[in-house]
């Protein structure tokens, strides 16, 4: 992948042919680098030395019509609404449908497919900015976006913020997908997650409601174990995990490690199984910490309902070891 800092005049072909400047910056510490852009808020790449951490494309073009998600920040809400609306202080809300009928990762208008603001605030640092407006994907309120990326050696970390302007739902995830440097991608993994539950899904992989035990179950992974290629469910955290230890961890053959600190109460675990060209099955990993995925429509999960008095705040670490 291409580490060039620089801007890119795109033609973008969803929007009738309308010209988007993307805008790219690199964040370096010691021989570690990071590459960003402003469309979606996207890590295009995170290497050590020459060793690529993350799936990305070389062409930042590539990423207008990426269905993959690689790098993006997806939102406003990340994962799955089901029916693509849900009810909101009396009102029903009607949302785009992009998966079957229900709304994946915010729908076609989500963040990830939003040109940011984006400032390089040092060698180390760059903020990024979105102002979505009241309605967008359906979702109701005005909500200003702001997205902080740190390089630290040997720590990657996202602060999202979110301030709406009315009560609205959010829950934003990073979408990487972690490679670490491993061309066999998950085959060549020993994952480990501090979890004793996933959330039970209904055929469109939509949650019910419900709660699954993975004791003696192929998802467990409170001992470490190789995820396959079929591993696609949200993990709640143990209650009692220490903060400063890691809710995940991925060990790779090659020696180089991921451990995925986050303040978020569980993540999507997806091993890629349906990753398509210029990509294969299980390429990556993604672990992707957020709210409930659905919880606009099951009263049982915890509310993602943010308002002017209750900002949203999420903060990952990625530290990597084995270097």
């Amino acid at each position: 992948m291409d580490r060039t800092t620089g801007v890119a005049a795109l033609r973008d072909t969803m929007e009738m042919g309308a010209e988007l400047q993307i805008e790219q910056v690199r964040l370096q510490d010691r021989n570690m680098s990071v590459s960003l852009l402003n469309y979606g808020a996207i890590t295009q790449g995170w290497w050590i030395g020459d060793t690529s951490l993350i799936l990305g494309y070389d062409n930042p073009q590539a990423y207008l019509n990426d269905p993959f998600y690689l790098g993006a920040i997806v939102g406003r809400v990340a994962n799955r609404i089901k029916g693509a609306g849900f009810d909101l202080e009396g009102t029903r809300y009607r949302l785009n449908p992009n998966e079957s009928a229900n709304t994946l990762h915010g729908g076609a208008e989500g963040l990830s497919r939003q040109i940011w603001t984006l400032q390089q605030l040092s060698d180390r640092e760059a903020v990024m900015s979105y102002l979505s407006p009241d309605g967008e994907g359906g979702f109701p309120g005005e909500v200003r976006f702001e997205l902080h990326v740190s390089l630290r050696f040997p720590n990657l970390t996202y602060t999202i913020t979110a301030q709406p302007a009315r009560p609205t739902p959010i829950s934003i995830a990073q979408h990487n997908y972690y490679t670490l440097g491993s061309p066999a991608g998950v085959e060549d993994f020993s994952l480990r997650i501090d979890a004793a539950h996933v959330l039970e899904t209904d055929e469109q992989g939509v949650p019910t409601g419900k709660l699954q035990d993975v004791q003696n179950t192929v998802l467990d992974f409170r001992t470490p174990g190789c995820p396959s290629k079929n591993v696609d469910h949200f993990y709640l955290f143990n209650s009692d995990h220490d903060a400063q230890k890691p809710i995940a961890a991925i060990d790779a053959a090659n020696g180089l490690g991921l451990q995925v600190f986050s303040d978020q109460a569980g993540a999507q675990v997806y091993s890629a199984g349906s990753l398509g060209a210029p990509f294969h099955a299980g390429a990556g990993l993604c672990i992707e910490p957020s709210g409930y995925p659905n919880a606009p429509n099951i009263n049982a999960f915890p509310s993602m309902v943010f308002s002017p008095e209750r900002p949203y705040h999420q903060t990952l670490t990625l530290k990597l070891t084995g270097i």
